[in-house]
């Protein structure tokens, strides 16, 4: 099986437990670490499926990589190949089927909770999971739904949290989670968290209170997730 090439955009952005879900399954994958340097891939033919990981970066900003990295999400969704991405990752697939992304009326940084858009597409890729659950969040820019995509997710704060479209699911949340990771962008980004900040922000007490059990709850929606999209890949 070929491998899934993962999308690295800052370093201390990988893909988490998302690499956990592969490895369990004896799933092959490849991180692609754009932040380092290394070129995306003109054409996606030595992957199964791409994902794209987060960044504080904006799909807006003039950088070689993003034109790059949207090219290859059209081609790879014109094969009916599976690509994920989680937050800056959902922008760039949103941005590669024809939405707008721009910022939101508040950066939405925290746990907070996200509902089910009900339709075939939640009884699809959500079927054992809630109406309603607790996922993490650190944006200030947000995507509109593509022409022709189903709605997955959504929010008070956010209309759009995930959408998919054939076999691509895009995220504006972070289903990919561990507890090291959020300590590290509480650290990283400590001067974000400070007051005053909106109630759409934590702060890194909020951030890191009942961490592992909110991260195990988190996997349970990253078991579902990923594992619907991985029935995809060839």
């Amino acid at each position: 099986m070929l491998p899934v090439w993962i999308f690295r955009h800052v370093a201390h952005e990988g893909p988490g437990y998302f690499a956990d879900f592969l490895r369990a399954r004896g799933l092959p994958f490849e991180v692609v670490a754009v932040d380092a340097g290394e070129p995306v891939p003109s054409r996606p033919d030595g992957a199964s499926g791409l994902v794209f990981m987060g960044g504080p970066m904006s799909v807006n900003d003039p950088l070689p990589w993003v034109p790059a990295e949207v090219d290859l999400i059209r081609q790879a969704h014109a094969r009916g190949m599976p690509v994920l991405g989680h937050c800056l990752g959902g922008q760039l697939i949103a941005r590669a089927m024809g939405s707008t992304v721009g910022p939101g009326e508040a950066p939405e940084i925290g746990w907070f909770p996200v509902d089910r858009v009900p339709g075939e597409a939640a009884d699809s890729w959500l079927r054992d999971l809630p109406g309603r659950f607790e996922v993490f969040h650190w944006h200030g820019e947000r995507f509109g739904l593509p022409a022709g995509a189903s709605p997955l997710l959504t929010n008070g704060h956010t209309p759009s949290q995930g959408f998919v479209s054939g076999n691509c699911l895009a995220l504006q949340c972070h289903v990919e989670m561990k507890p090291d990771l959020v300590r590290d962008w509480a650290e990283i980004n400590a001067a974000q968290l400070a007051e005053p900040r909106p109630s759409t922000v934590q702060g890194r007490e909020e951030l890191t209170d009942g961490l592992e059990e909110r991260c195990r709850s988190l996997h349970k929606v990253a078991d579902q997730l990923y594992g619907r999209w991985v029935e995809g890949l060839s």
